[in-house]
């Protein structure tokens, strides 16, 4: 993969800083399914105007569809993968030529698989690393780049609260999510010179979208989202409290009543923890469902697949 040198996507001219009201200028990864939909639609009911990015062309155009129909008059589109530092540059750059500016970035594209660390084949780890951590690095670098040349923005990174904990069959997600927390609190310690810039990481628990159906996995069952399941909507609220400038300066956000619950547990009892964490997997993290094995969605994009809520 190529790494461009260029020290901005804004190039050389002054951006103009972030309007104090009327629509905002928004990117969204992962915006033709689950939490990056559900955000897309609700800064369409704002008005906003929206750059919508991932992998899968025909939903995404679908999303924007939708978006214009909620008042969200001016509607990008720039599928691409957030692996690729070329593309995530170039959407980048899209905004700045098309509006002027960039005042929020919503890292929300991830992936996921099933299985015991030893037996997920080695593609698929490496796919879901490769998105969930070195992709999301590549756009939030690039947020920030833009936001340190036009003197502030906002970054919102969806993260999971298997940033804080772990459970079994899902060690590639696990490590993508711990990564990608450390990832965001550094970037907060290293931006605290431009006043402008904030950083938000929000931590969903279980929440009903797509992207169980899409995972990975080598077990051969069908996932679901484990109990207490929070809806695409409820997320995508947090990460616009998290981008509401006017809102108290948040670094991390759970979503999900359950989250300090799990996160204390984990921490204070982790022997009894990682003993009732098999079992409880089992019974709340699949369905008596059969799912065929293979990399789902890791090293391909599934059309079909997307939408706002897993399929019933």
């Amino acid at each position: 993969m190529r790494r461009s040198r260029r020290a901005t996507s804004a190039g050389s001219r002054p951006v103009p800083p972030e309007p104090s009201g009327g629509p905002r200028v928004v990117w969204i990864t992962g915006a033709s399914s689950g939490i990056g939909l559900a955000t897309a639609l609700a800064c369409a009911r704002r008005g906003d105007r929206l750059l919508l990015s991932s992998r899968a062309e025909a939903p995404l155009q679908e999303a924007a569809r939708q978006c214009r129909a909620l008042g969200s008059a001016d509607v990008l589109v720039a599928p691409l993968d957030i692996a690729d530092d070329d593309a995530v540059r170039r959407a980048s750059a899209s905004a700045a030529q098309r509006w002027g500016r960039l005042d929020v970035v919503v890292q929300n594209a991830g992936v996921a698989a099933y299985g015991r660390v030893d037996e997920v084949p080695a593609d698929v780890l490496e796919g879901v690393l490769r998105t969930n951590v070195l992709g999301a690095a590549l756009v939030a670098s690039e947020a920030v780049r833009t936001f340190r040349h036009q003197g502030g923005g906002t970054l919102v990174v969806v993260g999971s609260v298997l940033g804080r904990i772990t459970v079994p069959w899902m060690g590639a997600y696990n490590a993508s999510k711990f990564a990608l927390r450390g990832l965001v609190r550094t970037m907060q310690q290293e931006n605290r010179d431009v006043p402008g810039i904030r950083i938000s990481l929000v931590a969903p628990g279980g929440v009903d979208t797509p992207i169980y159906d899409q995972s990975a996995t080598v077990l051969g069952r069908r996932n679901r989202p484990p109990y207490p399941v929070s809806s695409p909507e409820h997320v995508a609220e947090k990460v616009l409290r998290a981008a509401d400038r006017s809102a108290a300066w948040h670094r991390e956000l759970d979503a999900g009543w359950a989250n300090p619950a799990m996160k204390a547990a984990f921490g204070l009892a982790p022997g009894v923890f990682d003993l009732l964490s098999r079992p409880a997997m089992r019974a709340l993290g699949f369905s008596l469902g059969k799912r065929p094995n293979g990399p789902g969605n890791v090293l391909a994009p599934q059309p079909h697949e997307e939408g706002l809520r897993q399929r019933r």
